[in-house]
Protein backbone atom coordinates (compact mmCIF):
# COMPACT_ATOMS: atom_id res chain seq x y z
CA UNK A 1 0.00 0.00 0.00
CA UNK A 2 2.59 2.16 1.00
CA UNK A 3 4.76 1.59 -2.48
CA UNK A 4 1.62 2.63 -4.61
CA UNK A 5 1.61 5.85 -2.55
CA UNK A 6 4.83 6.71 -3.41
CA UNK A 7 4.45 5.92 -6.97
CA UNK A 8 1.14 7.92 -7.16
CA UNK A 9 3.24 10.87 -5.44
CA UNK A 10 6.16 10.32 -7.97
CA UNK A 11 3.26 10.46 -11.08
CA UNK A 12 1.56 12.98 -9.75
CA UNK A 13 5.14 15.31 -9.33
CA UNK A 14 6.16 14.71 -12.64
CA UNK A 15 2.60 15.79 -13.87
CA UNK A 16 2.78 18.71 -11.94
CA UNK A 17 6.74 19.90 -12.10
CA UNK A 18 6.17 19.21 -16.40
CA UNK A 19 8.90 18.32 -18.86
CA UNK A 20 11.40 20.48 -16.86
CA UNK A 21 11.19 19.01 -13.36
CA UNK A 22 12.82 15.80 -14.58
CA UNK A 23 16.81 16.18 -15.61
CA UNK A 24 17.37 16.46 -19.44
CA UNK A 25 20.16 15.73 -21.70
CA UNK A 26 22.28 18.75 -22.70
CA UNK A 27 22.47 18.43 -26.79
CA UNK A 28 18.99 16.15 -27.34
CA UNK A 29 17.54 16.77 -30.19
CA UNK A 30 13.64 16.13 -31.73
CA UNK A 31 14.88 15.73 -35.13
CA UNK A 32 15.93 18.65 -37.71
CA UNK A 33 13.31 19.47 -40.33
CA UNK A 34 14.43 22.49 -43.42
CA UNK A 35 14.25 25.44 -42.02
CA UNK A 36 16.53 23.97 -39.09
CA UNK A 37 18.97 23.17 -41.30
CA UNK A 38 18.98 26.19 -42.93
CA UNK A 39 19.46 27.93 -39.93
CA UNK A 40 22.61 25.68 -39.15
CA UNK A 41 24.20 26.63 -42.52
CA UNK A 42 23.11 30.31 -41.92
CA UNK A 43 25.24 30.05 -38.61
CA UNK A 44 28.62 28.64 -39.58
CA UNK A 45 29.03 30.97 -42.46
CA UNK A 46 28.35 33.40 -39.67
CA UNK A 47 30.71 31.85 -37.10
CA UNK A 48 33.16 31.64 -40.14
CA UNK A 49 33.21 34.92 -41.32
CA UNK A 50 33.39 36.04 -37.41
CA UNK A 51 36.16 33.85 -37.15
CA UNK A 52 38.66 35.20 -39.77
CA UNK A 53 37.03 38.84 -38.61
CA UNK A 54 38.44 38.13 -34.83
CA UNK A 55 41.19 36.45 -35.98
CA UNK A 56 42.26 39.41 -38.49
CA UNK A 57 41.95 41.96 -35.68
CA UNK A 58 44.21 39.67 -33.33
CA UNK A 59 47.01 39.79 -35.86
CA UNK A 60 46.54 43.81 -35.84
CA UNK A 61 46.74 43.03 -31.99
CA UNK A 62 49.31 40.98 -31.69
CA UNK A 63 51.81 42.73 -29.57
CA UNK A 64 49.28 43.42 -27.03
CA UNK A 65 48.03 40.11 -26.72
CA UNK A 66 51.42 38.82 -26.14
CA UNK A 67 51.39 41.07 -23.31
CA UNK A 68 48.43 40.29 -21.87
CA UNK A 69 49.74 36.34 -22.53
CA UNK A 70 53.29 37.03 -20.53
CA UNK A 71 51.01 39.16 -17.88
CA UNK A 72 49.10 36.04 -17.15
CA UNK A 73 52.11 33.30 -17.19
CA UNK A 74 54.02 35.88 -14.63
CA UNK A 75 50.63 35.72 -12.49
CA UNK A 76 50.18 32.27 -12.57
CA UNK A 77 53.77 31.49 -11.55
CA UNK A 78 53.27 29.84 -8.52
CA UNK A 79 50.81 27.54 -9.97
CA UNK A 80 53.46 26.94 -12.98
CA UNK A 81 56.38 26.18 -10.24
CA UNK A 82 53.47 23.94 -8.23
CA UNK A 83 52.87 22.15 -11.65
CA UNK A 84 56.65 21.71 -11.85
CA UNK A 85 58.01 20.89 -8.67
CA UNK A 86 55.06 18.32 -8.30
CA UNK A 87 55.78 16.27 -11.44
CA UNK A 88 59.52 16.57 -10.10
CA UNK A 89 58.14 14.74 -6.71
CA UNK A 90 55.83 12.44 -7.89
CA UNK A 91 58.12 9.37 -8.58
CA UNK A 92 58.88 9.55 -4.63
CA UNK A 93 54.84 9.53 -3.70
CA UNK A 94 54.07 6.56 -6.44
CA UNK A 95 57.22 4.56 -4.85
CA UNK A 96 55.81 5.28 -1.21
CA UNK A 97 52.25 4.57 -1.85
CA UNK A 98 53.61 1.34 -3.93
CA UNK A 99 55.24 -0.06 -0.74
CA UNK A 100 52.84 1.57 1.97
CA UNK A 101 49.28 1.10 0.40
CA UNK A 102 49.34 -2.83 0.89
CA UNK A 103 51.08 -2.58 4.37
CA UNK A 104 48.86 -0.11 5.86
CA UNK A 105 45.72 -1.98 4.42
CA UNK A 106 46.57 -4.61 6.49
CA UNK A 107 47.03 -2.55 9.58
CA UNK A 108 43.77 -0.52 9.16
CA UNK A 109 41.79 -2.70 7.62
CA UNK A 110 40.68 0.60 5.06
CA UNK A 111 41.28 1.26 2.03
CA UNK A 112 40.55 4.79 1.99
CA UNK A 113 42.71 6.19 5.22
CA UNK A 114 45.40 3.66 4.53
CA UNK A 115 45.43 5.28 0.68
CA UNK A 116 45.08 8.81 2.56
CA UNK A 117 47.59 8.48 5.11
CA UNK A 118 50.15 6.73 2.70
CA UNK A 119 49.80 9.50 0.73
CA UNK A 120 50.66 12.42 2.95
CA UNK A 121 53.74 10.23 4.29
CA UNK A 122 54.79 9.98 0.55
CA UNK A 123 54.12 13.59 0.08
CA UNK A 124 55.91 14.48 3.45
CA UNK A 125 58.72 12.35 3.01
CA UNK A 126 59.23 13.64 -1.06
CA UNK A 127 59.02 17.37 0.57
CA UNK A 128 61.92 16.75 3.25
CA UNK A 129 63.77 15.32 0.51
CA UNK A 130 63.14 18.23 -1.98
CA UNK A 131 64.33 20.80 0.74
CA UNK A 132 67.22 18.36 2.25
CA UNK A 133 68.74 18.54 -1.05
CA UNK A 134 68.66 22.14 -1.58
CA UNK A 135 69.77 22.86 1.65
CA UNK A 136 72.83 20.61 1.36
CA UNK A 137 73.58 21.73 -2.34
CA UNK A 138 73.60 25.64 -1.03
CA UNK A 139 75.67 24.36 1.84
CA UNK A 140 78.08 22.90 0.10
CA UNK A 141 78.08 25.17 -3.19
CA UNK A 142 77.80 28.35 -1.52
CA UNK A 143 80.83 28.57 0.36
CA UNK A 144 83.25 27.30 -2.02
CA UNK A 145 81.51 29.15 -5.14
CA UNK A 146 81.90 32.46 -2.73
CA UNK A 147 85.74 31.43 -2.23
CA UNK A 148 86.05 29.91 -6.09
CA UNK A 149 85.26 33.60 -7.46
CA UNK A 150 86.88 35.78 -4.52
CA UNK A 151 90.36 33.75 -5.56
CA UNK A 152 89.24 34.81 -9.62
CA UNK A 153 88.52 38.23 -9.07
CA UNK A 154 91.58 38.99 -6.63
CA UNK A 155 94.52 36.83 -8.91
CA UNK A 156 92.41 37.42 -12.31
CA UNK A 157 94.25 40.48 -12.68
CA UNK A 158 97.71 39.20 -11.99
CA UNK A 159 97.30 36.50 -14.41
CA UNK A 160 96.10 38.92 -16.83
CA UNK A 161 99.53 41.04 -16.81
CA UNK A 162 101.13 38.19 -16.64
CA UNK A 163 99.99 36.76 -19.88
CA UNK A 164 100.29 40.06 -21.49
CA UNK A 165 103.63 40.64 -20.11
CA UNK A 166 104.85 37.36 -21.22
CA UNK A 167 103.36 37.91 -24.94
CA UNK A 168 105.44 41.28 -24.74
CA UNK A 169 108.41 39.51 -24.03
CA UNK A 170 108.27 36.76 -26.35
CA UNK A 171 107.35 39.40 -29.29
CA UNK A 172 110.32 41.68 -28.17
CA UNK A 173 111.95 42.13 -31.14
CA UNK A 174 111.65 44.32 -34.56
CA UNK A 175 110.21 41.63 -36.71
CA UNK A 176 106.83 42.49 -38.31
CA UNK A 177 104.59 39.98 -36.02
CA UNK A 178 106.00 41.18 -32.85
CA UNK A 179 105.47 44.99 -33.70
CA UNK A 180 101.83 43.53 -35.26
CA UNK A 181 101.30 42.34 -31.27
CA UNK A 182 102.78 45.14 -29.86
CA UNK A 183 100.67 47.54 -31.86
CA UNK A 184 97.23 44.82 -31.09
CA UNK A 185 98.13 45.41 -27.31
CA UNK A 186 98.38 48.56 -27.40
CA UNK A 187 95.04 49.24 -29.25
CA UNK A 188 93.59 47.04 -27.08
CA UNK A 189 94.46 48.70 -23.95
CA UNK A 190 93.41 52.27 -25.42
CA UNK A 191 89.94 50.91 -26.55
CA UNK A 192 89.60 49.52 -22.56
CA UNK A 193 90.38 52.52 -21.45
CA UNK A 194 88.31 55.03 -23.15
CA UNK A 195 85.07 52.10 -22.97
CA UNK A 196 85.95 53.01 -18.66
CA UNK A 197 85.68 56.87 -19.40
CA UNK A 198 82.66 57.33 -21.86
CA UNK A 199 80.94 54.27 -21.11
CA UNK A 200 81.05 52.66 -18.16
CA UNK A 201 81.50 55.16 -15.48
CA UNK A 202 78.48 57.08 -17.02
CA UNK A 203 76.26 53.89 -16.94
CA UNK A 204 77.53 53.30 -13.70
CA UNK A 205 73.97 54.09 -11.85
CA UNK A 206 72.19 52.49 -14.47
CA UNK A 207 74.18 49.39 -13.57
CA UNK A 208 73.29 49.39 -9.95
CA UNK A 209 69.76 49.89 -10.98
CA UNK A 210 70.07 46.82 -13.10
CA UNK A 211 71.55 44.83 -10.08
CA UNK A 212 68.83 46.18 -7.52
CA UNK A 213 66.46 45.33 -10.15
CA UNK A 214 68.06 41.83 -10.91
CA UNK A 215 68.21 41.21 -6.99
CA UNK A 216 64.71 41.78 -6.43
CA UNK A 217 63.69 39.57 -9.34
CA UNK A 218 65.81 36.44 -7.94
CA UNK A 219 64.00 37.15 -4.48
CA UNK A 220 60.57 37.68 -6.32
CA UNK A 221 61.16 34.30 -8.22
CA UNK A 222 62.00 32.55 -4.84
CA UNK A 223 58.87 33.33 -3.53
CA UNK A 224 57.07 32.18 -6.21
CA UNK A 225 59.04 28.95 -5.89
CA UNK A 226 57.98 28.67 -2.09
CA UNK A 227 54.37 28.91 -2.76
CA UNK A 228 54.56 26.36 -5.44
CA UNK A 229 55.84 23.99 -2.73
CA UNK A 230 52.31 24.49 -1.20
CA UNK A 231 50.45 24.17 -4.08
CA UNK A 232 52.48 21.10 -5.32
CA UNK A 233 50.95 19.87 -2.10
CA UNK A 234 47.45 20.13 -3.48
CA UNK A 235 48.29 19.15 -6.31
CA UNK A 236 50.07 15.44 -5.33
CA UNK A 237 47.17 15.01 -2.87
CA UNK A 238 44.12 15.13 -5.54
CA UNK A 239 45.91 14.33 -9.31
CA UNK A 240 43.92 11.15 -9.55
CA UNK A 241 41.21 13.79 -9.31
CA UNK A 242 42.85 16.37 -11.59
CA UNK A 243 43.05 13.46 -14.21
CA UNK A 244 39.61 11.68 -13.55
CA UNK A 245 38.03 15.26 -14.67
CA UNK A 246 40.68 15.89 -17.67
CA UNK A 247 40.10 12.35 -18.88
CA UNK A 248 35.98 13.36 -18.62
CA UNK A 249 36.44 16.45 -20.24
CA UNK A 250 38.42 14.82 -22.94
CA UNK A 251 35.52 12.33 -23.49
CA UNK A 252 32.96 14.98 -23.49
CA UNK A 253 34.70 17.20 -25.72
CA UNK A 254 36.06 15.28 -28.48
CA UNK A 255 35.17 11.63 -30.56
CA UNK A 256 36.40 8.95 -28.99
CA UNK A 257 38.84 8.11 -31.07
CA UNK A 258 40.36 11.28 -31.63
CA UNK A 259 39.90 11.58 -27.53
CA UNK A 260 42.10 7.92 -26.85
CA UNK A 261 44.61 9.21 -29.53
CA UNK A 262 44.64 12.63 -27.54
CA UNK A 263 45.03 10.45 -24.11
CA UNK A 264 47.87 8.09 -25.48
CA UNK A 265 49.71 11.01 -26.86
CA UNK A 266 49.51 12.68 -22.98
CA UNK A 267 50.87 9.03 -21.97
CA UNK A 268 53.44 9.02 -24.34
CA UNK A 269 54.83 12.56 -23.62
CA UNK A 270 54.62 12.01 -19.53
CA UNK A 271 56.84 8.65 -20.84
CA UNK A 272 59.24 11.19 -23.22
CA UNK A 273 59.34 13.74 -20.86
CA UNK A 274 59.95 12.30 -17.14
CA UNK A 275 62.41 9.83 -18.40
CA UNK A 276 64.12 12.55 -20.15
CA UNK A 277 64.33 15.23 -17.43
CA UNK A 278 64.67 12.83 -14.23
CA UNK A 279 67.36 11.11 -16.28
CA UNK A 280 69.31 14.22 -17.63
CA UNK A 281 69.51 15.53 -13.79
CA UNK A 282 70.47 12.50 -12.29
CA UNK A 283 72.85 12.50 -14.96
CA UNK A 284 74.58 15.84 -15.20
CA UNK A 285 74.51 15.38 -10.76
CA UNK A 286 77.15 12.39 -11.54
CA UNK A 287 78.80 14.25 -14.27
CA UNK A 288 79.76 16.99 -11.56
CA UNK A 289 80.68 14.99 -8.59
CA UNK A 290 82.79 13.10 -10.80
CA UNK A 291 84.49 16.08 -12.04
CA UNK A 292 84.56 17.70 -8.64
CA UNK A 293 86.52 14.46 -7.49
CA UNK A 294 88.80 14.72 -10.63
CA UNK A 295 89.91 18.02 -10.51
CA UNK A 296 90.47 17.43 -6.97
CA UNK A 297 92.78 14.79 -7.22
CA UNK A 298 94.13 16.70 -9.87
CA UNK A 299 94.99 19.77 -7.46
CA UNK A 300 93.53 22.22 -9.49
CA UNK A 301 91.85 25.47 -9.21
CA UNK A 302 88.45 26.37 -9.46
CA UNK A 303 87.16 23.20 -7.81
CA UNK A 304 83.76 23.73 -6.61
CA UNK A 305 82.89 26.51 -9.83
CA UNK A 306 84.56 24.39 -12.39
CA UNK A 307 82.51 21.28 -10.96
CA UNK A 308 79.33 23.30 -10.80
CA UNK A 309 79.37 24.89 -14.48
CA UNK A 310 80.54 21.37 -15.86
CA UNK A 311 77.01 19.75 -13.86
CA UNK A 312 74.69 22.34 -14.95
CA UNK A 313 75.31 22.58 -18.39
CA UNK A 314 75.71 18.99 -18.92
CA UNK A 315 71.68 19.20 -18.85
CA UNK A 316 72.11 20.56 -22.24
CA UNK A 317 72.26 17.73 -24.66
CA UNK A 318 75.03 17.21 -26.80
CA UNK A 319 76.48 21.04 -26.73
CA UNK A 320 75.98 20.90 -22.66
CA UNK A 321 79.88 19.58 -22.11
CA UNK A 322 81.60 21.81 -24.47
CA UNK A 323 79.70 24.96 -23.02
CA UNK A 324 80.41 23.86 -19.42
CA UNK A 325 84.03 22.82 -20.77
CA UNK A 326 85.02 26.07 -22.92
CA UNK A 327 84.68 28.85 -20.06
CA UNK A 328 86.59 26.23 -17.15
CA UNK A 329 89.50 26.05 -19.35
CA UNK A 330 89.68 29.55 -20.11
CA UNK A 331 89.93 29.76 -16.11
CA UNK A 332 92.26 27.04 -15.73
CA UNK A 333 94.92 28.01 -18.48
CA UNK A 334 95.33 31.86 -17.06
CA UNK A 335 96.16 30.37 -13.58
CA UNK A 336 98.16 27.47 -14.60
CA UNK A 337 98.57 26.62 -18.71
CA UNK A 338 99.72 22.87 -18.38
CA UNK A 339 96.87 22.12 -15.36
CA UNK A 340 94.23 23.68 -18.37
CA UNK A 341 95.89 21.02 -20.83
CA UNK A 342 95.00 18.12 -17.58
CA UNK A 343 91.61 19.70 -17.71
CA UNK A 344 90.93 19.47 -21.43
CA UNK A 345 92.12 16.34 -21.53
CA UNK A 346 90.00 15.03 -18.38
CA UNK A 347 86.98 16.58 -19.70
CA UNK A 348 87.23 14.80 -22.83
CA UNK A 349 87.18 11.64 -20.78
CA UNK A 350 84.61 12.14 -18.80
CA UNK A 351 81.89 13.07 -21.24
CA UNK A 352 82.73 10.28 -23.53
CA UNK A 353 82.59 8.09 -20.64
CA UNK A 354 79.34 9.90 -20.03
CA UNK A 355 78.50 9.75 -23.71
CA UNK A 356 79.29 6.00 -23.98
CA UNK A 357 78.37 4.42 -20.50
CA UNK A 358 76.71 6.60 -17.47
CA UNK A 359 74.45 8.62 -19.98
CA UNK A 360 73.05 5.37 -22.20
CA UNK A 361 72.40 3.32 -19.11
CA UNK A 362 70.48 6.32 -17.21
CA UNK A 363 68.60 7.64 -20.06
CA UNK A 364 68.19 4.54 -22.13
CA UNK A 365 66.01 5.53 -25.86
CA UNK A 366 63.75 7.46 -23.79
CA UNK A 367 63.54 10.02 -27.11
CA UNK A 368 63.92 8.08 -29.38
CA UNK A 369 65.44 10.69 -32.31
CA UNK A 370 69.07 9.93 -33.98
CA UNK A 371 71.98 12.05 -33.21
CA UNK A 372 70.99 14.23 -36.14
CA UNK A 373 67.46 15.16 -34.90
CA UNK A 374 69.18 15.66 -31.46
CA UNK A 375 71.19 18.43 -32.99
CA UNK A 376 68.33 20.12 -34.98
CA UNK A 377 65.78 20.45 -31.80
CA UNK A 378 68.73 21.83 -29.29
CA UNK A 379 69.26 24.47 -32.06
CA UNK A 380 65.60 25.18 -33.28
CA UNK A 381 64.96 25.58 -29.13
CA UNK A 382 67.63 27.86 -28.21
CA UNK A 383 67.74 29.88 -31.20
CA UNK A 384 63.66 30.36 -30.37
CA UNK A 385 63.47 30.22 -26.73
CA UNK A 386 67.21 30.46 -25.33
CA UNK A 387 68.89 27.80 -22.46
CA UNK A 388 65.28 26.83 -21.50
CA UNK A 389 64.87 25.78 -25.40
CA UNK A 390 67.76 24.19 -25.31
CA UNK A 391 67.07 21.63 -22.59
CA UNK A 392 63.86 21.20 -23.20
CA UNK A 393 63.89 21.16 -26.88
CA UNK A 394 64.80 17.60 -27.43
CA UNK A 395 62.17 15.71 -25.53
CA UNK A 396 59.39 18.48 -27.11
CA UNK A 397 60.91 17.70 -30.79
CA UNK A 398 60.63 13.82 -29.69
CA UNK A 399 56.72 14.07 -28.83
CA UNK A 400 56.34 15.93 -32.48
CA UNK A 401 58.01 12.99 -34.06
CA UNK A 402 56.20 10.18 -32.64
CA UNK A 403 52.75 12.45 -33.73
CA UNK A 404 54.19 12.78 -37.01
CA UNK A 405 55.74 8.83 -36.74
CA UNK A 406 52.17 8.08 -36.08
CA UNK A 407 50.22 10.23 -38.71
CA UNK A 408 52.75 7.94 -41.37
CA UNK A 409 52.15 4.74 -39.85
CA UNK A 410 48.87 5.06 -40.30
CA UNK A 411 48.61 5.94 -43.73
CA UNK A 412 50.69 3.59 -44.53
CA UNK A 413 48.58 0.93 -42.78
CA UNK A 414 45.93 2.37 -44.43
CA UNK A 415 47.35 1.69 -47.98
CA UNK A 416 48.75 -2.12 -46.78
CA UNK A 417 52.60 -0.81 -46.73
CA UNK A 418 55.09 -2.08 -44.21
CA UNK A 419 55.82 1.44 -41.47
CA UNK A 420 59.27 0.56 -40.46
CA UNK A 421 61.94 2.56 -42.85
CA UNK A 422 64.03 -0.58 -43.31
CA UNK A 423 61.78 -1.66 -46.04
CA UNK A 424 62.18 1.24 -47.90
CA UNK A 425 66.13 0.75 -49.01
CA UNK A 426 67.34 1.44 -52.63
CA UNK A 427 66.37 -1.81 -54.43
CA UNK A 428 62.60 -1.67 -52.86
CA UNK A 429 59.89 -0.01 -54.38
CA UNK A 430 55.96 0.06 -55.00
CA UNK A 431 54.52 -0.48 -58.08
CA UNK A 432 51.42 1.37 -59.40
CA UNK A 433 48.88 -1.13 -58.05
CA UNK A 434 50.47 -0.31 -54.67
CA UNK A 435 52.33 -3.48 -54.11
CA UNK A 436 55.32 -3.65 -52.07
CA UNK A 437 58.08 -5.29 -53.86
CA UNK A 438 61.19 -5.88 -51.30
CA UNK A 439 64.91 -5.48 -52.05
CA UNK A 440 65.69 -9.43 -52.07
CA UNK A 441 62.49 -9.87 -54.27
CA UNK A 442 64.35 -8.02 -56.61
CA UNK A 443 67.61 -9.99 -56.92
CA UNK A 444 65.86 -13.42 -56.33
CA UNK A 445 63.80 -12.43 -59.65
CA UNK A 446 67.13 -11.33 -61.24
CA UNK A 447 68.99 -14.43 -60.29
CA UNK A 448 65.78 -16.24 -61.70
CA UNK A 449 65.76 -14.98 -65.35
CA UNK A 450 69.43 -15.15 -65.09
CA UNK A 451 70.63 -11.33 -65.22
Amino acid sequence: MEKETQEKDLKNNKTNSGYYGNRLRIGASRGSSWIRQQFGKGMTYFLVIAASIVFYFALLRATNLTDVFWKVIDVLKPILYGLVIAYLLNPIVKKVDHYFIPFLEKKLKNEQKAAKLSRAMGIFLAIIVFFVIIIALFSMLIPELYKSVRDMVITLPGQLNDFVADLNELYSNDSAAGNLVKAGISEGAQMFQTWLRTDLLPRANDLMSSLTVGVLNILRELFNALIGVIVSVYILFSKEKFVRQTKKTVYAVLSFHNANVLLHLTRKSNEIFGGFIIGKIIDSAIIGVLCFIGISLLDMPYVMLVSVIVGVTNVIPFFGPYIGAIPSALLILLSDPVKGIYFIIFIFLLQQLDGNFIGPKILGNSTGLSAFWVIFSILLGGGLFGFLGMLMGVPTFAVIYYIVQMIINSRLEKKHLPGHSDYYDEMSYVDDEGNYVHSEENISQKENKGE
